[in-house]
């Protein structure tokens, strides 16, 4: 006899897990660029599917199939053969969600590089046999369920073991183009979008009452409800303590407190507390997020910057790192049994053996898995691919995001697309650029390079600057801005009398490059930033007027101002009525 509200208690879990999957999809995507978003869709759509035909046809049998110490059995297609508690196809959802999950941990810490055919053969087999067989030895009756060990939702038995294997893929697979320089500093590689990359730890987040909740796979009973409403209670504490304890760290190491690695910190509190969040009080639950937060921050960092492994979503850090701590955590502050509750060490030691045993499992396999396939259907795109992108060339999609204006990533000015609309500091308007004003230093400065009509215009605006001539007969006055300053520059000409201007998307930076910005504690690479160049062609109003409105305006003192460029233009035509000349920059009336 079935209780139906047991029965669709741990439905609701696996459908809350199974949510996940579309957390994880939107923090991976957005914790790595734009080119390699619509491969990431797609591993991890096919981590779930794999792991449900896998699991389904093999690994539930493995994992459930007996009670021997080792290896559960061969019992193909979840026979019915198998009783539970709760109905065997019931049973089977809710573990075939978990499975998936395992198996999605690792497609963030290869990102961008690994060969897709590759991602999709280290799926199957961590859904049908890598995971699996571990999770007999911790739920199915096998030699560390026997010994005591207590991994209630799975720290280790789903978390750690993505984690491992994670480390395993992306230590094997290597770090992507650019990442380390030649003296094996980190350079970071920042996201594309962190809004979607917070949209997934919500969505994590939430689903998390499900993972751990549901787990307790019933309702009936004041102990049992009890026991699932602490469940909730912790991880809900865990999360949150988590989440503030990266925040606060990062701003102290980084100055600034980082977006992404507080996001991490979410994760990293949900995960240390999946062991224990049946056996530990809320008090222990704060602990458990606390040192779950700081772990994340200086495992991230240790990982990216001591022992050189691009994890671009800090899995390892998260779910790895955390989700052994908390499993070891879990003999500690456990109310019944634990080390500091006056539990003896036995308990204790019995969690550290089975995070030991478990790492070594899942590193083993998973590195001769990746080993292996390296050596043959190869583990990482060339580099071309990886240039261009995955999208492009796994999956023939030309971007996740038609429609929009998607800026390059660029490391360099060597790196741009001819069809980029840049230009450099020199020669910004063809052979025409003779002076420029520095906004920042507000000096006037004289391009060295030789123009046809250099001299004359030299001695033209020396010749304004006395006050002998108004303007020059026809100028550009450019200057490139950052966007957000557009509007009030506009305003500001506007009042001066310039009504007329072109406005251009562009790409680059100055000598100085701006000032230094991290990522994840790691120094952001000067890269070709999105700028508007705004170009103003005038003859009545004086040239110096324009620049000392634009001066006013974009003034700060700091890098990154700009410089305003002046160039002299031989002839205007207007197209509408042939007008030359100032008269071309007049207004008229249509008829």
């Amino acid at each position: 006899m079935y209780s139906s509200v047991d029965v669709i208690w741990t439905l609701l879990g696996a459908f809350l897990v199974f949510f996940m999957q579309a957390g994880f999809t939107l923090v991976e995507s957005g914790f790595t660029r734009a080119k390699n978003a619509g491969n990431i869709i797609m591993k991890n759509l096919i981590d779930f599917c794999f792991g449900t035909l896998l699991y389904w046809v093999i690994g539930f049998g493995i994992m459930f199939g007996g009670s021997s110490a080792i290896f559960g059995g061969i019992n193909f297609f979840a026979g019915n053969s198998l009783t539970f508690d709760l109905p065997t196809p019931t049973f089977l959802l809710f573990q075939t969600v978990f499975c998936a999950t395992a198996a999605t941990i690792v497609s963030g810490a290869m990102a961008e590089r690994t060969n897709f055919i590759a991602y999709c053969i280290f799926s199957a087999v961590i859904s049908g046999l890598i995971y699996p067989i571990s999770g007999h030895w911790i739920w199915g009756g096998g030699f560390l369920a026997e010994m005591g060990f207590h991994d209630f939702a799975g720290s280790t038995a789903v978390h750690m073991v993505g984690g491992i294997a994670a480390f395993a893929g992306a230590a094997i697979v290597g770090p992507r183009i650019g990442k380390y320089t030649k003296d094996k500093k980190s350079n970071a590689i920042p996201g594309h979008n962190l809004t979607l990359a917070a949209l997934g730890v919500f969505i994590l987040w939430f689903s998390w009452f499900g993972f751990n909740g549901g787990s307790t796979t019933s309702m009936t009973g004041d102990d049992t409800i009890l026991i699932a409403s602490n469940v909730l209670v912790n991880t809900n504490i865990a999360a949150a303590t988590g989440t503030l304890t990266a925040l606060i760290i990062s701003w102290f190491r980084y100055k600034k407190p980082d977006v992404s690695l507080t996001l991490n910190g979410t994760l990293a509190g949900l995960v240390g507390i999946t062991a224990g969040c049946d056996m530990v009080s809320a008090g222990g639950a704060w602990i458990i997020g606390l040192a779950s937060g700081a772990a994340m921050i200086f495992a991230v960092e240790f990982i990216d910057k001591k022992i050189r492994v691009d994890d671009p979503v800090g899995a390892v850090g998260v779910h790895g790192v955390c989700g052994a701590l908390g499993t070891i955590m879990t003999g500690l502050l456990a109310l019944d049994g634990g080390l500091f509750y006056g539990g003896g060490t036995s308990f204790f030691f019995t969690q550290i053996l089975g995070v030991l045993v478990t790492a070594v499992w899942v590193g083993a396999s998973a590195s001769l898995l990746f080993f292996a396939l390296k050596h043959t259907v190869g583990l990482r795109v060339s580099e071309k691919i990886e240039l261009e992108g995955l999208d492009l060339e796994e999956h023939g999609l030309q971007s996740a995001y038609s429609g929009f204006v998607v800026t390059p990533d660029m490391r360099n000015a060597n790196e741009l697309p001819l069809s980029a609309n840049t230009a450099p500091a020199t020669g910004m308007f063809g052979k025409e650029p003779v002076l420029a004003t520095d906004i920042s230093n507000v000096q006037v400065e004289a391009v060295t390079e030789t123009t046809r009509n250099s001299s004359d215009i030299q001695t033209n605006w020396k010749r304004v600057q006395q006050g002998e001539l108004e303007t020059l007969p026809i100028s550009m006055v450019s200057v490139v801005i950052n966007e957000n300053k557009l509007d009030e520059l506009k305003k500001g000409l506007e009042k001066i009398g310039i009504e007329g201007l072109t406005v251009t998307q562009v790409l680059g930076h100055g000598i100085q490059k701006g000032s230094t910005e991290y990522y994840r504690g790691s120094v952001i690479p000067t890269k070709l930033l999105p700028k508007v160049k705004v170009d103003v062609v005038i003859s009545s109003i004086p040239v110096h007027q324009v620049i000392n409105t634009m001066k006013h305006i974009l003034h700060t003192g700091q890098p990154g101002d700009g410089k305003i460029f002046v160039s002299a233009m031989d002839n205007v035509v207007r197209i509408s009525n042939n007008d030359e000349g100032t008269e071309a920059l007049q207004g008229y009336t249509a008829d």
